[in-house]
């Protein structure tokens, strides 16, 4: 591989000059789903695609895609790349990287080798984050069907701007067909970790076998507010105390389960949250993840059992509310040995492993053949201005999506 297409310091320029649009004076990224900035930032993938002598189009929600036309099996396309938009304050890395290591994939491989028998295709997803408006993976969802207009019509952003409105007047509209296009052969998403695992093993690339399933909780405990000097502790139905013996419950029974799972209580709520009142009501959220459905449906029922245990030993009333069960999903395994066996050719130091996050990837793998990359992050920072990818791991993901995609879109 000629290093001049791939090196680091090319990759990390493009990802500045797209991280311009949208630039925050502190140095972080913002750039929402159909604002000013992101139809800045597609216009000029636009533009940089055209100049690579890419095929060019928009679909009508906004996604963007440059294809680099097949000779002999022109009715399948491989496609990468990822989502354009950001979190607010974001950083350099996230989601454009993975549109900026398609593009120059393309590119070194129409350089080297020609055109390729299958088209291979790099996408700009329109939205993945749900940073201006209550829905995410607006793009993706697109692509293989699942958006509805019906879910998305009556919402707005924080200043009241409608997404109907929003999106008519960066000139799209809703997908006139929901059909999944029936040239989508496979989808290889390279992103950034976004975690520390990579870093703390000393692994250039993750090549992803799964993206983990998720139950997201909100629990209600209900005592009794009562005076702090008055209330002996043997009277007392103390929200807090419960509350508190259920947390470390969880925290405890996840550490004997073991990897992958991962549970998290991120957020508490204390009422009335006086120094001097027995708390009467604790309110507390919980994410659990695990890469096998099974596993995660075992473990939140034994939890849900042993929070109903805690209250009902303490005295206080408890509300269970399960509102997020996203099952995990598995990335095609026919593509994922394609990118080991390409990280063995090249000499890459990658590790077999699953996502703790969620990505576009989740929502087109039921639907397409799917697999992932990752390169590491930086301290495992993401969604920051301090995301960090160094120079010489941007590129070392750019050689793995490179190896793929030519055994994808070149071989018969």
């Amino acid at each position: 591989m000629d290093a001049k297409y791939i090196s680091g310091e090319a990759i990390q320029e493009k990802l500045k000059w797209l991280g311009g649009f949208g630039k925050d004076p502190d140095g972080g990224v913002s750039r929402f789903l159909y604002s000013k900035e992101w139809i800045e930032a597609q216009q000029a993938l636009e533009q940089i695609f055209n100049d690579e002598g890419l095929t060019v189009q928009f679909d009508d929600v906004g996604n963007l895609f440059g294809r680099l036309e097949g000779t002999t099996n022109k009715d399948e396309t491989i496609l990468t790349g990822s989502h354009v938009d950001t979190v607010k304050n974001g950083g350099l890395y996230d989601g454009q990287y993975g549109i900026i290591a398609g593009f120059l994939a393309i590119k070194y491989l129409k350089e080297t080798y020609g055109a390729p028998l299958r088209n291979i295709e790099v996408v700009a997803m329109a939205e993945e984050e749900g940073s201006r408006f209550p829905y995410s993976f607006w793009g993706s969802k697109n692509i293989v069907g699942e958006a509805k207009p019906e879910d998305v019509k009556d919402i707005k952003d924080f200043d009241g701007v409608s997404f109907e409105d929003a999106m008519h007047q960066a000139g799209f509209d809703y997908k006139k067909d929901a059909k999944v296009r029936d040239d989508l052969t496979s989808f290889v998403e390279i992103h950034v970790e976004q975690g520390n695992v990579l870093e703390k093993e000393e692994k250039a690339v993750g090549v992803v076998q799964h993206i983990v399933g998720q139950r997201r909780y909100t629990i209600t405990v209900n005592g009794e507010a009562n005076h702090a000097g008055t209330t002996p502790m043997g009277y007392r139905k103390d929200a807090m105390n419960a509350a508190s013996r259920m947390i470390a419950q969880i925290n405890d029974m996840a550490v004997a389960e073991g990897d992958p799972l991962v549970a998290t209580v991120g957020k508490m709520i204390l009422e009335p949250n006086t120094v001097n009142v027995v708390p009467g009501k604790a309110t507390f959220t919980m994410d659990i993840r695990h890469t096998q459905k099974d596993a995660l449906v075992h473990f939140t029922n034994k939890v849900e059992e042993k929070l109903r245990e805690i209250a009902e030993r303490v005295g206080v009333e408890l509300d269970i509310d399960m509102w997020m069960d996203a099952d995990p999903v598995p990335m095609d395994p026919k593509i994922v040995k394609v990118i080991q066996e390409q990280c063995d050719q090249n000499n890459l130091d990658y590790k077999m492993m699953h996502s703790g996050a969620g990505h576009d990837s989740q929502v087109i793998a039921p639907v397409i053949p799917t697999a992932m990359i990752f390169v590491p992050s930086r301290n495992g920072i993401s969604h920051s201005p301090n995301e960090y990818t160094s120079p010489e791991h941007l590129a070392e993901g750019v050689r793995a999506l490179i190896g793929a995609l030519y055994e994808l879109g070149y071989q018969a």
